[in-house]
């Protein structure tokens, strides 16, 4: 294919075909060199993206438009192609253009994009490159995971009505220059709990997406799986555990629970997303769903009555059971073989009644269950006290990282940290007093607030190689729909995503609330539910494109 590529304001007019050119032909390049030199710039500047890239080198003679004949070409390996596609269908709704997907052994733009799979790319694994000019646009990187995320990048260098379901008009212009990019950490995650109020299958998917629109690479589900008020995962050798444990939630209503084939469902979705998931079986505490179904379980033997309130504390199964580590063995076996990812979360926290040498005790065992199995142990800081165990992650979400000598210690042994402070990434806490959903016992949480930490440097006494990175967890005791899940995660999921990925030296509350409020209008577009923060400048006056008639295929049957 053969196109005549929109150069920027200053480029050289592109050169007619050799030979002797026809009147059409002439007038044909009259138009488009001098529609080129009078067009915008992109609405866009390059570095106007979320989380911060880091490195970016603009070019404003480079700025390019994307063509209607234009076409995505990968490199010739399945994983390139799969991204291609995914940018393909992100492209088509708004754009109405056809942008069919290739491969070659080089891929080259040719007036279009290419995404280019290079082993000797000194790029990292998730980093990539993204070069505009006035050929096209060319992402490259050394994994599949690396492209993903340069196409997420370019998503946001399009105008914000790339997001609308149909096509409209519009010049899809990208600013021109060459962007370098790598995460900080590795990783970088969100939280839903689907305990304490359930979600359905759907619903966890557009969560997904919002994880990938910001390069966060981890989904842990509380999917928190299990807690006292739901058992959410069906475990087939102790089949109560859903047809009994997971009837309830929180204030009265249904529950439900996931089959193994939703599970895998929304394991594979997010997979092809470059996310993992990080499945949650809380223990020895928050367990009442399970006791109510099995109360051999129970360190009375005693069934308790089903809980929908919102405290937390009081149950536990019996630490002293053979009994207890059968069934506890047979959940995480069930599980992890459901998970192809490496990690297995533990929970650990708030098991009150199970206190010193009978807790790490239990935490130990467990562990070694979850090494048998292949898997590395995960677990809120409260396991620390526990023998450590090579490769134990713990996930600190204390509101004090001047003073906790404990974790410390952990960490001195070997452990590393996910950080999520309660006072910073819970994203269930409020933004303000008037909020009308959430808690507020870690503090107010405003956008600046979980913007301005670095997990670095947080917990004083754990250096920052320590660190695997940063997670924001969502418990849904006040959530009970997508919308509310939608305003608690946005505009805050951004701040957290950048902190995660951005260096250090990027960080700026003022920038990056400018770039932030760039996404308000994308939101909008999408049919996203969002918080409107006041603290960051949205635009006022967003421009709803106009709606394009695009003709539609004969599909009637001759």
């Amino acid at each position: 294919m053969s196109t005549i590529p929109s150069p920027g304001p200053t480029a050289v007019p592109a050169p007619l075909p050799a030979g002797e050119p026809d009147a059409a032909t002439l007038a044909r390049a009259a138009e488009q060199t001098a529609g080129s030199l009078l067009a915008p710039a992109a609405p866009h500047r390059l570095a106007d993206v979320v989380p911060a890239p880091r490195q970016v080198q603009p070019d404003p003679a480079a700025d390019w438009v994307l063509p209607a004949e234009a076409v995505i070409v990968a490199s010739a390996d399945p994983a390139a192609l799969a991204v291609a596609e995914q940018l393909a269908q992100l492209l088509r709704p708004a754009t109405g253009y056809p942008l069919p997907v290739t491969d070659a052994t080089t891929p080259e733009p040719a007036a279009g994009i290419a995404l280019v799979l290079d082993d000797g790319a000194d790029l990292g694994a998730e980093g990539y490159r993204l070069d505009t000019t006035t050929d096209g646009v060319r992402v490259t990187a050394t994994t599949a995971a690396g492209l993903f995320y340069g196409v997420q990048t370019l998503r946001q260098l399009l105008p914000a009505s790339i997001e609308n379901p149909t096509p409209v008009t519009e010049r899809w212009a990208l600013p021109g220059g060459t962007i370098t990019d790598a995460p900080r950490f590795p990783y970088r995650g969100a939280m839903l709990d689907v305990a304490r109020h359930f979600f359905a299958v759907e619903d966890v998917l557009r969560v997904i997406d919002h994880l990938a629109r910001y390069k966060l690479n981890h989904l842990h589900l509380h999917l928190h799986l299990t807690d006292d008020q739901g058992w959410r995962i069906t475990v087939d050798s102790w089949p109560k555990l859903t047809a009994v444990g997971g009837t309830t939630e929180v204030g009265g209503g249904p529950g439900g629970h996931y089959t193994k084939a939703d599970y895998a469902r929304i394991v594979s979705y997010a997979a092809d997303r470059h996310i993992t998931v990080v499945p949650e079986i809380d223990l020895p505490g928050h367990t009442n769903s399970a006791l109510v179904a099995y109360p051999e379980l129970a360190p009375d033997k005693i069934a308790p009555p089903p809980y929908t309130g919102t405290e937390v504390g009081f149950s536990y199964v019996d630490p002293a059971d053979e009994r207890t580590y059968d069934f506890v063995a047979d959940v995480l076996g069930e599980v992890a073989a459901l998970t192809p990812g490496p990690w297995l979360h533990i929970g650990g926290d708030e098991a009150f009644k199970v206190k010193g040498e009978v807790y790490t005790g239990f935490v130990e065992r467990v562990q070694r269950i979850v090494a048998d199995l292949g898997k590395t142990v995960v677990g809120w800081h409260q396991l620390a006290p526990a023998a450590h165990l090579d490769g134990r992650v713990l996930q600190w979400w204390g509101t004090n990282g001047e003073d906790d000598p404990t974790t410390v210690d952990a960490v001195r042994r070997g452990a590393r940290l996910i950080l999520s402070p309660g006072n910073h990434a819970y994203l269930d806490m409020k933004y303000a007093p008037d909020t009308p959903i959430g808690h507020d016992w870690a503090g107010l949480i405003d956008v600046r607030k979980a913007y301005d930490w670095d997990p670095g440097t947080h917990v004083a006494g754990v250096p920052a190689e320590a660190v695997l990175g940063v997670e924001a967890p969502l418990w849904t005791e006040s959530v009970t729909s997508l919308a509310d899940i939608e305003l608690l995660l946005l505009p805050r999921l951004p701040a957290i995503a950048e902190l995660g990925w951005s260096p250090r030296a990027s960080h700026d509350w003022a920038a990056f609330r400018d770039r932030l409020a760039g996404q308000g209008p994308r939101w909008t577009t999408a049919g996203i539910t969002f918080h409107r923060a006041p603290e960051i400048p949205w635009p006022t006056t967003p421009t709803i494109p106009t709606q394009r008639n695009v003709p539609q295929p004969d599909t009637a049957t001759p």
